[in-house]
């Protein structure tokens, strides 16, 4: 038998801490890159939804860049 009680559980306190410093960060470089890609992509609608779509995924690229793969 096992020890784990079969019904819901209550949890206490926070599930997560410390998850708000790498949302932010992320958060900031979309902001950066969102500004860049509008900056430099503005102009028609289609262009303004591919700067954003850009912004999404840079992360992805950048770290599949650097690590060389």
């Amino acid at each position: 038998m096992s020890d784990k009680p079969s019904g819901p559980t209550k949890h206490r306190g926070r599930a997560a801490v410390g998850t708000s410093t790498p949302n932010g960060i992320w958060l900031l470089g979309f902001v950066g890159a969102l500004a860049h890609f509008l900056h430099n992509d503005s102009g028609t609608f289609w262009l303004v939804i591919l700067a954003i779509l850009k912004a999404i995924v840079w992360p992805a690229i950048l770290v599949y860049h650097l690590l060389g793969l």
